[in-house]
């Protein structure tokens, strides 16, 4: 018996040594983990249990047989973050390149099968050179088997990537289903044709990170949630986003302790503006409501006019949505549309509650928005709040014009509850283009055109805009001080807590891809 624990002993230890020390030292030199310590940091002390240690690769082509490395060059296995039930994988660069071949697939595939019978988040560590080309066609399989599964598993428990090397070609697909992905700066990249192929092809000269990097999917593709300064950060984001997301669909989020206190923020009142053209910092607003520190924002950089992210309120996890007038006034174009719906839609999957805070003065106007699809881009959002069965409460802090008044989770798409602050502007459009429209004669045919206008603005904002027409309908539930605006959300999402609704029986929706 002290013999096969001996041989044991050695098999464990070439697994744990990867592709060996020289290649570790070189992952090192890159400033990158290795991604057995991409675990240890990732995962409870002592919680990891691998599976699929002493698997190998069945390739005998091209001299294959006679280089095998245990594990294969993916690390598969579970273990708890914060105590909760966590699936992982984490790719090994240092053993083909971390290159994925038919049992690494079948690996990854294992753990994302038992994630899914067990009801528990999925975390997939990237760091891949793509598919094993000695494998040919079996390694492309093996890609597909897992995009097949991601999508299975898709809104029944959260997936978050995060890509700690390269990731090309068709292993780009895999993070792009999951529900966030992180990457990190100048280390890891993206595309589905590199630099060489894009050269070839459109004789465009670009580098790998100006192509695929971390700051290029942060700020002009969308593509990463965020982006993280290295790696240890990279963890401690996962660790910090799965503290606000169930286990699965099934399961609510798990509120923190709270003691009711004096829950009025009379910083908020002093916050609008009283110029409706100046701008501020709806960040501002957010921080006044959620529970101290709590708000973290998702996708920050990218279609900054509108914010999205996770923050606490009396304990609770919240999905915060929020137009921006520190930005572009606020107004919804192609890229916030599809951003927030996004973040509705994940909110809506795992039982997050959704707050809306509305300041929106309509759909950006241009040939560029409408060529690149704001019709379609701007249905999606409000497909998505349509959609969602969640609790779901707007507030109204300043304007609320046209087709995007009803877009933002306004009464009409099924919103809970609205709130308006007291300089709300709720209308068709701004004071000053309604006066123009519908007094055009008037104003054409007076003496002083322009002291005309200045009435019948003066007249059109004194009718129409400000909150109490709305409230008069019940399109708004009540007209709100501002600094009761956390005291009374905290008591609203208490009293929906309990919800449900009954959707029409389908196989599914066809949301306006």
């Amino acid at each position: 018996m002290e013999n096969k624990l001996d041989i044991l002993k050695k098999k464990q230890e070439a697994a744990l040594q990867g592709g060996g020390e020289t290649r570790i030292a070189a992952q090192h030199k890159k400033g990158k983990l290795t991604a057995r310590e991409r675990i240890h940091f990732l995962l409870d002390e002592g919680s990891f249990e691998e599976i699929g240690m002493f698997v190998t690769h069945r390739s005998t082509d091209f001299g294959m047989q006679h280089e095998k490395y245990p594990g294969d060059g993916v690390v598969t296995g579970y273990g708890t973050i914060n105590g909760r039930l966590t699936y992982v994988f984490s790719q090994d660069f240092t053993v083909f390149g971390g290159s994925l071949s038919e049992t690494h697939a079948e690996k990854i595939c294992k753990i994302m099968d038992m994630a899914m019978k067990n009801g528990a988040p999925l975390i997939g560590l990237n760091d891949s050179g793509g598919a094993r080309i000695q494998e040919g066609v079996v390694s492309l399989g093996g890609y597909a088997d897992i995009f097949y599964r991601n999508v299975q598993a898709s809104g029944v428990v959260p997936q978050l990537s995060v890509i700690m090397g390269p990731c090309a070609g068709g292993a780009v697909y895999s993070p792009a289903i999951t529900d966030f992905i992180l990457m990190v700066e100048h280390t890891s990249y993206m595309f589905v044709t590199g630099p060489n192929v894009v050269k070839t092809v459109t004789h465009e000269e670009v580098s790998a990170e100006e192509l695929g990097g971390a700051a290029t999917h942060a700020t002009k593709s969308g593509v990463t949630h965020f982006a993280c300064a290295n790696e240890i950060e990279a963890i401690n984001q996962v660790k910090n986003l799965l503290a606000y997301m169930p286990q699965n669909c099934e399961e609510k989020p798990v509120p923190l302790p709270y003691d009711l206190a004096d829950e009025l923020r009379p910083g908020l009142n002093a916050i609008i503006p009283e110029n409706a053209s100046q701008p501020y910092d709806m960040r501002d607003v957010i921080a006044e409501v959620a529970d101290s520190a709590t708000f973290t924002e998702v996708h920050k950089d990218y279609a900054e006019n509108i914010v999205v992210g996770f923050a606490r309120l009396g304990g609770r996890s919240i999905g915060v949505i929020a137009n921006q007038p520190a930005y572009l006034a606020g107004v919804l174009d192609n890229q916030a549309s599809v951003k927030a719906a996004r973040f509705v839609r994940f909110c809506d999957c795992f039982n997050i509650p959704l707050l809306v805070f509305e300041d929106v003065p309509g759909f950006l106007p241009g040939t560029d928005q409408e060529w690149n699809g704001i019709i379609s881009n701007g249905a999606k959002l409000l497909y998505a709040f349509s959609e969602a069965t969640v609790p779901r409460i707007t507030v109204i802090t300043r304007k609320a014009y046209g087709g995007a008044y009803d877009v933002m989770n306004s009464k009409h798409i099924g919103a809970d509850l609205n709130y308006a602050w007291p300089g709300a502007e709720i209308a068709v459009m701004g004071a000053k283009g309604a006066a123009e429209i519908i007094f055009r004669r008037e104003i054409t045919a007076a003496e002083d055109p322009r002291e005309k206008w200045l009435e019948k603005e003066k007249l059109y904002s004194d009718t129409f805009a400000n909150p109490y027409r709305a409230a008069e309908r019940g399109f708004v539930d009540e007209v709100i001080e501002p600094e009761q605006t956390r005291s009374k959300l905290i008591r609203a999402f208490k009293m929906l807590e309990n919800k449900v609704v009954n959707l029409p029986r389908k196989k599914h929706g066809n949301i306006p891809l």
